[in-house]
């Protein structure tokens, strides 16, 4: 008789510790409940071809549910191909204030950082 081994899968995705703190206060300033994951993906659209889907939402039922340094994200799985490897960061500084993708998939960028071609 063979065994069999439940195995995780990985998340497609990885969030900075910078990004965790980010999300944690919006979940608690916007009184956003536990039922609620962090939805990553992409959408058709921005001036590279394909911008960021980055919010709180309801599980769906096409959903992949991981958690990532605590947090719920849920993630579409026809959208995981365009996010393997990506890391979600929050940018602090003079210029730049906000959520940013470092994306290795993509082949091309623009300049605001939220859309891009793969």
């Amino acid at each position: 008789m063979s065994e069999i081994k439940n195995t995780a899968i990985d998340a497609p995705i990885s969030l900075t510790d910078g990004a965790v703190r980010a999300l944690e206060k919006i979940k608690a300033e916007q009184s956003i409940s536990n039922e609620h994951g962090l939805r990553v993906g992409v959408t058709g659209g921005g001036c590279s071809g394909f911008s960021y889907i980055l919010g709180f939402d309801e599980e769906k039922e096409n959903d992949q549910v991981f958690t990532v340094k605590g947090v719920k994200v849920l993630v579409q799985k026809s959208h995981a191909i365009y996010l393997l490897g990506m890391e979600i960061d929050w940018e602090e500084g003079l210029n730049n204030r906000g959520f940013s993708f470092n994306n290795p998939n993509a082949t091309d960028t623009c300049g605001c950082g939220t859309s891009f071609s793969a």
